[in-house]
């Protein structure tokens, strides 16, 4: 490869997958610039702050500010760049079929910018082909660039371990590009997997959706229990107790987020809509909200009270808010309840107040997002309490 200004350029890299691994490999001494038009976010960069929450990044960021570590608005950086990372995500559409447009207009956009000697590297997670189609794209426009395929797997908030400790699966059409991604990523782990691009882009999905149906499992047994008036944490904790084959067992929970739905959905359009485990699973976990809420409904005049939701994120101890079921939750709340109030200690909204304002003001009380500051907060005898984390450990019945 010709000498370039830099050795990577992150497209989207002022992301939720971009900045860390950024940040990363910028520790490890390589020129790296990130490529986003989120100039907010660049504006917080530049000044040495995360414009979102990622446990030891910040620290990272500004030992590599304006040493290894550049960013830009302008796209004429993935010219000067040797690696160009891309982690535009495929979100699906309205009929929950994945779309391939937006990768289309990010190539569009960038064509002029790419050459021989360069090797772009698909990190998001794709439907399963989506890399081959970018490669036909690419010869078909007479551009013989690297590409391979570098699914990210690692958990929001704890990227700067796991960027380190997880495994890289590398996929690439040839040799010469096998290589060259797995030096660099050598940078981070000495883990590597190689597959080839179909097999890595379903690993990676296969992995969430089996996230996903776990989570959904707990959901279906947590309203299995409950509606037979049992704690489902006794049950759980009798059943994981010594006994290895369900140590994975998670409890129940809001199980959602910008990915795992998602991908669920992008793997049900690759087998046809017929997988009917996923689509149970969708089911499984959307519902929670609709369950909590029927079951309200049932015990309590919530005409007559104020309902309050604590945790407004997707995730406990995260700032994202994509997604998030407790938004639903909030939605079918408000054509039932009195009132209802929401705070989150890591989101800013309008409408939202403290958690003890929270606390002081709601009748009934639901824990959606279990964020470590809650667990301090007393909640009054008169209060109804739902707790299907389990959270304030005195169990998840309605």
């Amino acid at each position: 490869m010709k000498q370039k200004k830099f050795e990577v350029c992150i497209i989207g890299g002022a992301g939720r997958v971009g900045l860390p691994l950024g940040i990363a490999l910028a520790d490890k001494g390589q020129n790296t610039v990130l490529y986003d038009l989120n100039n907010e976010a660049l504006k917080k960069l530049a000044s040495g702050c995360m414009p979102f929450l990622e446990n030891g990044a910040e620290e990272v960021l500004k030992k590599v500010l304006n040493n290894k570590l550049a960013f830009s608005n302008q796209r004429a950086v993935i010219a000067h760049s040797r690696f160009v990372i891309i982690v535009v995500g495929t979100p699906v559409d309205e009929h929950l079929n994945p779309q391939f447009a937006a990768f289309r207009k990010l190539f569009d956009d960038i064509i002029d910018l790419l050459s021989d000697d360069q090797h772009i590297i698909l990190r998001s997670t794709v439907y399963p082909g989506t890399t081959e189609k970018i490669r036909q794209y690419l010869t078909d426009r007479g551009k013989k660039t690297k590409l391979s395929f570098c699914p990210e797997r690692i958990a929001e908030g704890k990227a700067m371990e796991e960027l380190y400790s997880l495994p890289q699966i590398v996929a690439s059409f040839d040799e010469e590009s096998k290589k060259e991604a797995a030096e660099l990523f050598r940078l981070l782990t000495p883990d590597i997997i190689f597959l080839n691009p179909k097999e890595a882009e379903l690993a990676k999905l296969f992995t969430n959706v089996w996230r996903y149906i776990q989570f959904a499992v707990a959901n279906q047994f947590y309203q299995i229990a409950d509606l037979n008036g049992l704690d489902f944490y006794r049950i759980r904790d009798a059943m994981t107790y010594k006994y290895s084959r369900v140590q994975g067992f998670p409890g129940a929970g809001f199980a959602a987020g910008p990915c795992l739905f998602k991908d669920t959905m992008q793997l049900a359009a690759f087998h046809n809509n017929n997988f009917f485990i996923g689509h149970a699973a969708m089911l499984a976990n959307e519902g929670l909200p609709n369950y909590i809420v029927q079951k309200l409904k049932e015990k309590y005049d919530l005409k007559r009270k104020t309902v309050g939701i604590l945790g407004m994120a997707f995730k406990a101890n995260s700032d994202d808010k994509r997604e998030s079921l407790s938004y639903k939750l909030m939605k079918m709340l408000e054509m039932e309840a009195k009132k209802v109030l929401c705070t989150d200690v890591y989101i800013e909204e309008e409408g939202f107040m403290a958690a003890d304002k929270l606390i002081e003001k709601a009748d009934v009380i639901v824990l959606a997002a279990g964020h470590d500051e809650y667990k301090d907060l007393k909640i009054r005898d008169d209060q109804v309490l739902i707790d299907v984390w389990n959270f304030f450990g005195k169990g998840g019945l309605i």
